[in-house]
């Protein structure tokens, strides 16, 4: 980059769309109005790039004008079921362009998958975390497990429910299976059958396969709800909390709105210490991923898990998002474009020493 250390940033904010919604994009129009009112707050010169495979070249183009780009793409869209791969190949050369790029495609390989919830498993949000590398090893070990009692398999990449099924035991050789994913029926089977059928989420060339599957105990207090924990970099920045009923039956009634709460929140200060003090260091350290190279934006999805001794609730990771993290609570933009101010004129530091 080559212009003078006193020049604004530029930053692209990129979502997905078509042709048509490149040339329509304004953000003061879109979804993340408020986040960019945040960046030009900081002083950021932010403006959209809407990203399609078939707009590549143009879009390269208009990231490597940038000094940063922040990145709002499902790693599978919910619309389409297209993937990410050719933006994040194009992320990488971007960043190794010296221009910053958040969330990193190789942060997200690491955080943003089922996998964290194996590598993290030591951590105080930690549960009886097992991972199946082959399907042979899923079929050996996992009905012993499921004799304990039920479980939630977890494809390592999806969103939106896609690939996470609860199971559980419904008498002799058969299990009870519902999937997470919207509209979709519970099932009753054979275990044997059920087990041949995930055979696909070890194959690299099935969507959402290739990464094995992480398997969870099915946490009893599901039904008390979600709590989300919004981050920038490695600060708590706000809360979520909503009643979840993916993998719940019918007659636990309607899914509840999510409901924000900035980092102040009096009912989770306990959680934003673990949060601050203990599980995102240890997070980055068991991920070997700095501090500074966490997302500007991420989420950690929290069920409730047994009691202390003390009575105090205690927390069990579900799921980190990082990929396109949004709606947020009303503080998180004034901290996501604080931290990615800091970042910036780190990486133009970084430059202005290099040169």
């Amino acid at each position: 980059m080559s212009e003078p250390n006193s020049s604004p940033f530029k930053v692209a904010v990129v979502w997905r769309g078509d042709a048509q919604a490149r040339a329509e994009a304004r953000g003061e129009t879109s979804r993340l109005k408020a986040i960019f009112e945040a960046l030009a707050r900081q002083g950021i010169a932010a403006g959209p790039a809407v990203w399609s495979e078939e707009l590549a070249g143009e879009v390269r183009a208009q990231l490597m004008g940038m000094d940063g780009v922040l990145v709002w793409v499902d790693p599978i869209s919910t619309a389409s079921g297209a993937r990410r791969g050719m933006l994040d190949d194009l992320l990488r050369e971007v960043a190794a362009s010296d221009i910053l790029v958040s969330t990193h495609p190789d942060v997200t390989a690491r955080m943003g998958v089922k996998d964290v919830l194996y590598t993290t498993r030591e951590l105080g949000w930690g549960s009886d975390t097992h991972r199946y590398d082959t399907h042979a090893a899923f079929t050996r070990a996992f009905p012993a497990r499921l004799a304990g009692g039920a479980r939630v398999l977890k494809q390592n990449r999806g969103n939106g429910g896609i690939g996470v099924w609860k199971v559980e035991g419904a008498g002799g050789a058969d299990v009870a299976v519902r999937e997470a994913k919207g509209g979709s029926a519970p099932r009753t089977l054979a275990l044997a059958d059920f087990m041949t059928e995930r055979a696909a989420d070890f194959e690299a060339a099935n969507p959402g396969g290739g990464g094995g599957l992480v398997d969870q105990p099915f946490q009893p207090r599901h039904l008390e709800g979600m709590v989300r924990c919004y981050m920038a970099g490695d600060r708590v920045v706000g809360f979520g909390h909503q009643l979840v009923r993916a993998l719940a039956p019918p007659e636990a009634g309607p899914a509840g709105p999510r409901l924000y709460s900035g980092p102040a929140d009096p009912r989770f200060q306990r959680l934003r210490a673990l949060m601050e003090q203990d599980w995102t260091p240890g997070l980055s350290r068991l991920l070997a991923i700095a501090p500074d190279d966490l997302p500007v934006i991420w989420d950690a999805d929290l069920l409730l898990g047994p009691r202390t001794p003390e009575g105090d609730d205690s927390y069990v990771l579900c799921e980190i998002n990082v990929s396109s993290v949004f709606p947020i609570p009303d503080e998180a933009p004034e901290a996501l474009a604080e931290t990615t101010l800091k970042r910036l004129a780190m990486a133009r530091t970084r430059r202005r020493n290099a040169s």
